[in-house]
């Protein structure tokens, strides 16, 4: 894949951000719309039939309910937001790496900063002999790099400078910032979609209507969410597909040297499995997601956090 320059890139991902924060709201209001103009008529029709009166309108009662929505959604983003980096430590249950504890890795980074320019992010380590390292931050204050302990043992000092040119261009590109404001969002559907199927299997709400309005509105309830979860999983996964591209076509140009990040991917796939990472989203972050076990082909590839990792290994080698 053609890399498509440093201004351009950085300038895409920016204009992508502004997308994302203008989408995912979007997306969440006309959830929240389709909700209410249909449990709003519903419960007109109920009214209409037992007391012959006008039913309420359901552009009135969306427009009175839309400050609380964006109340909630900017109470959660800025939780998200700044207390992101700590969740995400506690999440792979990573480390400051010192400088004295491993000069070698230090250097490595060091100079890679001091060639490009760029601020020196803070270094943390997993302890977990399997191979995987991701970027993290939203910026120069928080961005950081996290490696596994098998990744700075297990590979060679050109392997290794690959791995952290890749997770380099991630903070330079503004991936990680795109990446961090995409999870926040598809985890309010995913919380909202939770809540509607709590909501049915407890039957709380149906209990407190008829049971033919409470129980088609519940169902509206579920449809509405899930689709709109799965709208925003597919965004999130389109573009964290297409940036893992772009980092190794940035690190090859960075170092110079693409067959030593093809030659540390191939032994990456060997063991990626970082045991201590549960969460889904945090999988996603490392330079492999061994969770994404799609192939990259037909629905399951919709479906991918990463492309597959053979390919990226085959475009790397294309410029050996």
């Amino acid at each position: 894949m053609k890399y498509v320059g440093l201004a351009r890139q950085i300038n895409r991902n920016n204009f992508n951000s502004i997308l994302l924060l203008i989408a995912f709201p979007l997306l969440l209001l006309g959830m929240f719309y389709v909700i209410t103009w249909f449990a709003v008529g519903t419960e007109g029709d109920v009214q209409a039939g037992y007391y012959d009166s006008a039913p309420p309108d359901p552009n009135a009662a969306f427009l009175n309910i839309v400050p609380f929505i964006l109340a909630g959604v900017g109470v959660w983003f800025l939780i998200a937001w700044v207390s992101h980096s700590a969740l995400i430590r506690m999440a792979t249950h990573s480390h400051p790496l010192e400088r004295k504890e491993n000069k070698r890795v230090y250097n490595l980074l060091e100079n890679l900063c001091i060639a490009q320019g760029m601020t020196m992010p803070r270094l943390y380590i997993i302890e977990d002999d399997s191979l995987n390292a991701f970027a993290s931050g939203i910026n120069e204050q928080s961005y950081a790099i996290s490696l596994s302990r098998g990744m700075i043992e297990k590979l060679t000092d050109e392997e290794l400078e690959g791995v952290i040119a890749h997770e380099l261009t991630h903070i330079r590109n503004r991936d990680v910032r795109l990446l961090i404001i995409s999870i926040i969002f598809v985890g309010i559907f995913a919380f909202l979609a939770e809540l509607a199927f709590r909501s049915l299997r407890f039957g709380s709400f149906t209990r407190k209507r008829d049971s033919k309005g409470g129980g088609a509105i519940i169902l509206v309830v579920i449809a509405v969410t899930a689709v709109a979860y799965l709208i925003s999983m597919l965004l999130r996964f389109g573009i964290s597909r297409k940036r893992e591209y772009l980092a190794d076509a940035g690190a090859s140009e960075m170092t110079k040297k693409p067959y030593a990040l093809a030659s540390a991917l191939r032994k990456i796939s060997g063991d990626p499995l970082i045991e201590a990472v549960k969460s889904r989203d945090i999988a996603q972050m490392f330079i492999d997601n061994p969770q994404s076990n799609a192939k990259g082909k037909g629905i399951s590839g919709l479906f991918a956090t990463h492309p597959p990792i053979d390919k990226r290994i085959q475009l790397l080698e294309q410029f050996v």
